[in-house]
């Protein structure tokens, strides 16, 4: 499925709702992200996103991360909801870092700003388009956050680990 869509996501400033910040510790999730997508993914804890859903339709969207006791910040992006393709039963926060990590940080604290939305959740008839529609979306949010009213957000206190300070 050839998929073409705008990757520069407007608006062009940070508009409200967002930012929206949510921290957590990362949970096991379904172990699909690298496995079968070859895209590894940090879960927020369910209770993170049952709150996050009370401000938050499900889709996917982008923004920024930082993991544990760094304060470096990279680019993310999220699904956040029930995943139709997995069918999942319960709605989770997943988070793509743009980054390639040396090993898993499971129990270390995640802390997320999202700045925007990207597109609804949607269901596909083959993983190939999954992974495809996701390569998108990641391109889409690092294009998207390399604008001012973006970058800003990546030097928020929030992102900042608490036990350094």
């Amino acid at each position: 499925m050839k998929v073409e869509r705008n990757l520069i996501i407007e608006p062009s400033v940070v508009t409200t709702p967002y930012p929206i910040m949510l921290k957590g510790k990362v949970t096991k999730g379904f172990g699909r992200g690298s496995k079968e997508l070859g895209i590894p993914t940090a879960n927020l804890p369910e209770s993170v996103a049952e709150d996050a859903g009370k401000i938050m339709e499900t889709g996917i969207y982008y923004g920024w991360a930082s993991v544990g006791e760094s304060d470096q910040v990279w680019e993310m992006v999220m699904s956040f909801g029930w995943n139709p393709f997995y069918k999942n039963e319960k709605r989770s926060a997943e988070i793509h870092i743009i980054n390639k990590f040396p090993s898993d940080f499971y129990d270390e604290e995640l802390r997320i700003i999202v700045t925007g939305y990207i597109r609804p959740e949607q269901n596909y008839t083959c993983l190939e388009d999954l992974i495809e529609d996701i390569n998108l979306d990641i391109q889409a949010a690092i294009l998207s956050l390399k604008r001012e009213s973006y970058l800003q957000l990546k030097s928020n206190e929030f992102l900042k680990s608490e036990t350094k300070n």
